[in-house]
């Protein structure tokens, strides 16, 4: 095993990985079901508890940490279901993060054009909001030059791989102008005020779910509150700190807090379930930080769902589908891992989806369990991330919805992809939450 900065993998996970929270496991096995990995292949290593397992053998000393250490650090979708399921509530997430940071340092599986790509994603792309919108100016390009049609119909995508031409498949409408180009910075409230919310754009939702931003800010007005985008505000941190890039995560979460304490917003509204559960832990992100405790937290508290939001403070909206011939519209959701395990959300999601009129809510099987998305899993682990998917839509068909509702862009897009695998394109479609209320909205008079 490679060295870095004159410590051992051994030495480094010792000095970031919280013991406490190591020892706090019990082996009591109720993690095992909720575990995805474990789920489909049933070896103990792919699960949390044979994970922490493996943190805790390494750090006392009875393994060496090599390769194999690391691919099963790498194979955990970090969805965290394991937490809910926990009865000595052990912070799961929190030391994969941790053991992912540690192995980063040291790892010996970046070739060196991997490692130039991931400086240039997570140290060049990622943080600048300038650059991410070049990107989806690029992409908008792409698609509108007919560069894409010639690309499909030559398979040119596929000659690299056959994963990568599936996902081309299912690229959204990208746009180079994000949400504060098309609406500005302050949207005020329809109505009587009922209080000022800061949105939380995000990255690649500015540049490839742009129109998705747009509903929910319209959401918000319709529902009473003064909306206030930040231009300052930078990407979460989220696949940084998945992917072990943990101080990089942390100036983002500092130049987030900075941006939405200025503005003295109430809330902050995330409509991804991968933003939203890191910003929620922006206070444990930085607790090692002195200085950052009280602003942190600060920020931490006021973090909510779209969802929530409109169902705990906001005014009460009207819903309606269209009703058609064959009757009430079926509707049915896929939940966010990290708005259910994380940010506790889900449940005000279903409750806004049961509201809009002329449709049936069917509750999806297993809908808390993980698509296989995770963030850039699907692109890193895509054999295990397709074996997921194809237990995913096993439930997902079983509903006959016409609509997968979703509160996540990975999720959305895993199950576009899910729906284009199965031929169900044209009988069923992925919407996310905030366009799929929108799109139904009675406007007040």
């Amino acid at each position: 095993m490679s060295k870095g900065q004159g410590a051992t993998l051994q030495e480094t996970l010792m000095q970031k990985l919280d013991y406490d929270q190591l020892t706090n496991c019990m082996r009591c096995g109720f993690c095992l079901p909720a575990c995805p990995t474990f789920k489909e292949t049933g070896i103990e290593a792919e699960s949390p508890r044979g994970r922490i397992s493996l943190m805790k053998a390494a750090v006392d000393g009875l393994m060496e940490p090599g390769i194999r250490f690391e691919d099963q650090m790498n194979h955990c979708l970090g969805c965290r279901a394991c937490e809910p399921a926990c009865p000595a509530d052990v912070k799961y997430g929190q030391l994969i993060e941790q053991a992912r940071d540690a192995i980063e340092v040291h790892t010996t599986q970046h070739r060196w054009w991997v490692k130039g790509v991931r400086k240039l994603v997570f140290k060049e792309l990622f943080p600048s909001q300038q650059r991410m919108q070049l990107l989806g100016t690029g992409l908008h390009f792409y698609k509108m030059s007919g560069i894409q049609k010639l690309v499909r119909k030559t398979g040119v995508v596929g000659l690299f791989s056959k994963h990568m031409a599936t996902m081309e498949k299912i690229l959204p409408d990208a746009s180079g102008k994000g949400i504060v180009e098309r609406l500005g910075t302050f949207i005020p409230a329809k109505g009587k005020k009922l209080g000022t919310v800061g949105m939380f754009r995000g990255c690649l939702m500015d540049v490839l779910f742009t129109e998705t931003n747009i509903s929910t800010v319209k959401l918000l007005t319709e529902a009473g509150f003064d909306v206030v985008i930040p231009e300052s505000q930078n990407c979460c941190g989220a696949l940084h700190a998945h992917s072990g890039e943990t101080d990089q995560a942390k100036q983002m979460a500092k130049s987030n807090i900075r941006a939405f304490q200025e503005a003295g917003v109430d809330y902050i509204i995330s409509n991804a379930g991968g933003c939203g559960a890191i910003l929620v832990e922006y206070d444990h992100l930085l607790h090692d930080e002195e200085e950052w405790k009280e602003a942190s937290t600060w920020f931490a508290k006021r973090v909510k769902d779209i969802s929530s939001i409109l169902v705990e403070k906001g005014r009460p909206l009207r819903f309606a589908e269209t009703l058609s011939q064959q009757g009430p519209t079926r509707v049915t959701y896929q939940e966010s891992c990290h708005l259910r395990n994380v940010m506790k959300g889900s449940q005000p999601t279903k409750q806004l989806l049961q509201r809009v009129s002329n449709t049936a809510y069917i509750e999806m099987k297993d809908s808390g369990s993980c698509c296989g998305s995770a963030g850039i899993y699907n692109m890193t682990q895509p054999e295990m991330a397709n074996q997921i998917l194809e237990h995913k839509m096993e439930n997902v068909n079983a509903t006959i919805a016409s609509y997968v509702v979703t509160s996540n862009p990975g999720c959305l897009l895993q199950m576009k992809l899910g729906i284009d695998k199965h031929g169900q394109t044209g009988h069923m479609e992925a919407v996310h939450i905030a366009d799929f209320l929108y799109d139904r909205l009675v406007k007040q008079d």
